[in-house]
């Protein structure tokens, strides 16, 4: 989260994170975040006005690991082509372990992915901007050829997005030190399915 955050309300949603991971949004109470992080139900209130308010508290939070995860990709001194592939690879990886080390919380990410799609809205943008970076990059050094870089990294980050659920639920095990992994990514990217 960022730094202007309060710690104490970084801490409240550290608390809450913890405590929906370990019983479920449902199965956790305000009063039981308040009683956990020993600040109380005034301070609680102070800075959320209910549950679903400090849920999307908790997504954001992760969201910034992720974005945190993909920056340091960005600035990286790579070739555009290999930085892309750090970013797939990374995204897909980070995403996994936000929502794997969460539990049960797990659950509840895909029951409520319309409230999660509504918090991802400012970080999608992000995420489009940085894929605009590597694509410009890719083509100032002549890596790649793209007509339209806006609309080619808009439909980059809604393929990554449908990767999502088969990469966290196990049914797509992608890794990047595996080297099948990255060829078969490889090609679908850069070579496209067409014999030449």
């Amino acid at each position: 989260m960022s730094a202007a955050i309060p710690k104490t309300k970084r801490n409240l949603i550290e608390i809450a994170r913890q405590l929906f991971a370990k019983k479920g949004v449902d199965g956790t109470t305000m009063n039981e975040i308040a009683e956990a992080s020993g600040y109380g139900r005034r301070t609680l209130y102070t800075y959320f006005k209910n549950k679903k308010d400090i849920y999307k508290a908790v997504i954001g939070s992760e969201l910034e690991k992720l974005y945190a995860s993909l920056e340091d990709v960005i600035r990286r001194d790579l070739p555009a082509d290999d930085k892309l592939m750090i970013f797939t690879f990374s995204r897909l990886n980070v995403i996994k372990e936000v929502v794997t080390r969460n539990g049960t919380l797990r659950a509840d990410f895909f029951r409520d992915i319309w409230l999660v799609e509504n918090v991802r809205k400012e970080f999608d943008k992000k995420e489009i901007h940085y894929l605009e970076s590597i694509l410009d990059d890719g083509v100032k050094s002549e890596i790649f050829a793209v007509a339209d870089i806006p609309k080619t990294a808009e439909i980059l980050h809604f393929a990554l997005k449908g990767l999502e659920v088969p990469v966290i639920r196990g049914v797509l095990n992608l890794r990047l030190d595996r080297q099948e992994d990255r060829e078969i990514v490889y090609n679908l990217i850069f070579e496209g399915l067409n014999k030449r």
